[in-house]
């Protein structure tokens, strides 16, 4: 893994997270954008040295409405930036570690990602992610 990329934060609403981390911590909002596949409204939000990725449910079928419901609003997930994420995830697989995605699947910003399974990373969710820019 090169570097932490992003924390993912489970959100009810991105309004009301985009003024907390702006309005009152200072933070600059990138942009905001849905990503179907994942069943959210994704906001970028720039801390520095890491990016927030603040994730609202579209829908109640959403994974990120199903985390909400069960254990509230809060941190989902962080996030590994990597080059050639197929090779990656090969050797995540080849480590033992349980994947989600055995294969990439579109994220937000553009970039291809990988869930690695909690159950195999003492109970964080962790992501890898491909980007071909920078936000």
């Amino acid at each position: 893994m090169n570097k932490v990329d992003h924390i993912g934060i489970a959100v009810s609403s991105l309004q009301e997270s985009i003024a907390l981390y702006t309005e009152k911590l200072g933070m600059q909002h990138i942009k905001t954008e849905a990503v179907y596949s994942q069943g959210v409204n994704v906001a970028f939000i720039d801390a520095g040295n890491v990016k927030i990725e603040l994730l609202e449910p579209i829908n109640r079928e959403s994974p990120i409405a199903k985390f909400i419901e069960k254990r509230g609003q809060g941190i989902h997930h962080i996030a590994y930036k990597v080059s050639n994420i197929e090779n990656r995830i090969a050797e995540i697989k080849e480590k033992g570690i349980q994947l989600i995605n055995e294969n990439p699947t579109a994220g937000a910003g553009g970039a291809q990602v990988a869930f690695m399974h909690p159950k195999s990373t003492g109970g964080v969710l962790m992501e890898i992610c491909e980007k071909k820019e920078e936000l």
